[in-house]
């Protein structure tokens, strides 16, 4: 078991920790950052492309609230604190297979108050 690896995700007043897992994606983000990030929106759903080709590794679509992703085709990466228009309940949905690369700590629901087009800091903690 390595260290655990824990990141900051703040834009303006908004300010989150998140733990990231074992996964060779979790590895490309942590070496990559820090990483400035144009966010969308995507129902409760942000993302935004980086400067990475990383794996698909362990495919999914569905995903929990506070998970953070990597989406392949869009080389992007994904914070989910809510229902996206693909859900079908009120659990997110990515739009399709991306790998679950960390999790938020404590309330995702903070990223509602980042709009798209905001720049989010990913760095580590």
């Amino acid at each position: 078991m390595s260290e655990v690896r824990r990141i900051r995700i703040s834009a303006g007043t908004v300010a989150a920790y998140a733990t990231l897992n074992e996964t060779t994606v979790a590895e490309g983000v942590w070496q990559a950052l820090p990483l400035e990030v144009k966010m969308q929106t995507w129902g409760d759903e942000l993302y935004g492309a980086v400067p990475l080709t990383l794996p698909l590794e362990s495919p999914q679509e569905e995903v929990e609230r506070g998970d953070l992703a990597f989406w392949p085709p869009g080389h992007a990466l994904c914070i989910f604190f809510g229902p996206t228009p693909a859900s079908s309940g009120d659990e997110p949905r990515a739009a399709s297979d991306v790998t679950v690369f960390g999790h938020v700590e404590g309330d995702s629901g903070v990223f509602r108050l980042v709009r798209s087009g905001e720049k989010l800091r990913f760095e580590q903690a």
